[in-house]
């Protein structure tokens, strides 16, 4: 997941160019007139690693919250809203699905979702930067639980573009959950045309991908959603977009759902109440049957600009934020 934000820890005297109390304050930029601050306890952990600058840190608002190269990824008060609107949308597509790719998710929360699935014979997890997953497994343990040790979990640490290259492996379902796509970072080639194509070769006839696809909000001043899900589009003809409201984002943040098969997006609220409880999935606290159709309602803003948008990121012309 990724957040269009600039990050400081800074200490706010009381006075009139600041406006906030005393303190350490966590300060992300949503864009150049809006702000979104909150004191800071403690910082946990802050190192940079070959890829991305890794913080973690504990708020007085959030709790514990992972922030990668600047951007808020995971909070203890709300990354459900996040994991399970990303997850369980794509899982309940599948009639049984078995084999799941993830790509991305360092702190174990994508992961925890989705082998709350009992379909779930093997769980494929590739992220690039050991350093931030153990850093998690370190000091985010009431976020991934004991998610590192289900032993359906097979981690690999790769580029999953490389990864993708090498293996011979077809998969149910396809997870995207990583970073920014920044011009220097390790997430950027993640959002073309060229890599949804070679995803598509690792999908089964019926299975379904789904990518987090960024901000929908008018407070940010680029809209990174429109062309992912267009650019989606070119590789999958069935492809479906939705979004929920994350608080520690400051907005509402978009994904995308495709498939090359017959997968039904938009089932009912009693066909989705009833496909978790048969799989035997617990502890939800944000996606049930009801929430599902409420996810796929886009505005009608969001619904015309996806239907004139015909922008395609592609590996010489990629999506960067700033």
């Amino acid at each position: 997941m990724w957040m269009w934000m600039w990050q400081v820890h800074k200490k706010c005297p009381m006075n009139n160019s600041t406006r906030l109390p005393p303190g350490d304050w966590h300060l992300e930029f949503i864009n150049a007139h809006l702000i979104q601050a909150e004191r800071i306890v403690k910082t946990i952990f802050n190192k940079r690693t070959s890829h991305q600058n890794v913080v973690i840190v504990e708020g007085k608002h959030y709790g514990k919250s992972l922030i990668l190269d600047g951007k808020t990824q995971s909070t203890e008060l709300d990354e459900f809203i996040y994991h399970e609107a990303l997850v369980h949308p794509a899982m309940v597509s599948q009639k049984h699905p078995k084999k799941i790719l993830l790509a991305g998710g360092g702190e174990g929360c994508s992961a925890r979702e989705i082998l709350k699935h009992d379909t779930v014979t093997n769980l494929t997890m590739v992220d690039i930067d050991v350093g931030v997953l153990e850093a998690c497994k370190e000091h985010l343990s009431g976020l991934h639980g004991n998610t590192f040790k289900d032993k359906r979990l097979n981690l690999v640490i790769s580029d999953v573009r490389d990864y993708l290259k090498e293996t011979t492996q077809m998969f149910d379902v396809i997870i995207i959950d990583v970073p920014d796509p920044l011009e220097n970072g390790p997430a950027y080639k993640i959002f073309t045309k060229e890599f949804y194509g070679l995803l598509k070769r690792h999908l089964n006839q019926s299975g379904t991908m789904v990518t987090q696809s960024g901000p929908t909000s008018l407070s940010y001043d680029e809209d990174c959603f429109y062309p992912i899900v267009n650019t989606v589009k070119t590789i999958f003809p069935n492809t479906t977009a939705y979004e929920v409201f994350v608080p520690s984002y400051g907005s509402t943040w978009g994904f995308t759902l495709a498939t090359h098969g017959n997968s039904v997006f938009t089932k009912s609220s009693l066909e989705i109440d009833a496909i978790l409880s048969s799989r035997n999935v617990k502890d939800l606290k944000m996606y049930d049957g009801e929430a599902h159709c409420g996810l796929h309602s886009l505005p009608k803003y969001l619904r015309e600009s996806l239907a004139i948008e015909t922008r395609i990121i592609t590996d010489t012309n990629p999506l960067f934020v700033k």
